[in-house]
């Protein structure tokens, strides 16, 4: 049981990962033109599409594609609930999946900025990826960069980020235990 728990959860987690990438691209405005751009938003249409003709954006939020993650953590809490225990409990699965998607957003944020710090160790600028990683991050860390510059061409902005996130982590597990 444990082993079909952990293929849906996994399931669930990487297409709920390749939606908050589609949000994240479009809030940032990032090269739709680029290989990794034209997967995440292959992967997300034939969800995102019928959405929005449902649900207007706002602005330049993309409110369908937002409702898309929130419905895709609530199916995965309620079809985990019902494997694990028979039954639904539908009120705090509402509420646990709002918490557990913004957890999802940052734990993603963590770890593009760990992929952009890897690859710009060995890549060279020349990956299509690392292109589409650093238009992610950089809004991110460009204030940071005013605030601390480069110590001898070390950039220290990503290990800012990094431990603004692990303390928002520990934050957010203080606030609410056992998730």
């Amino acid at each position: 049981m444990q082993a079909v728990l952990f293929l849906i959860d996994t399931a669930f987690s990487l297409y709920l990962m390749v939606v908050i990438l589609r949000l994240w691209l479009q809030l940032v405005r990032a090269d739709f033109y680029n290989p990794f751009s034209q997967f995440v938003v292959k992967a997300t249409n034939p969800l995102v599409l019928p959405l929005r003709r449902i649900i207007p954006s706002i602005g330049s939020l993309d409110t369908a594609t937002l409702v898309l993650a929130y419905a895709v953590m609530l199916a995965k809490l309620v079809i985990l609930q019902l494997i694990q225990a028979g039954q639904v409990a539908l009120v705090p699965s509402l509420i646990l999946s709002l918490i557990f998607l913004l957890k999802e957003i940052f734990t993603l944020l963590f770890w593009i900025l760990v992929i952009r710090a890897l690859l710009s160790w060995f890549s060279q600028g020349r990956s299509p990826v690392e292109h589409v990683m650093h238009q992610l991050t950089e809004p991110l860390l460009r204030p940071i960069r005013r605030i601390l510059p480069p110590l001898g061409g070390l950039d220290l902005s990503v290990l800012v980020v990094l431990v603004g996130l692990q303390f928002l982590n520990i934050l957010f597990s203080s606030w609410f235990p056992g998730l």
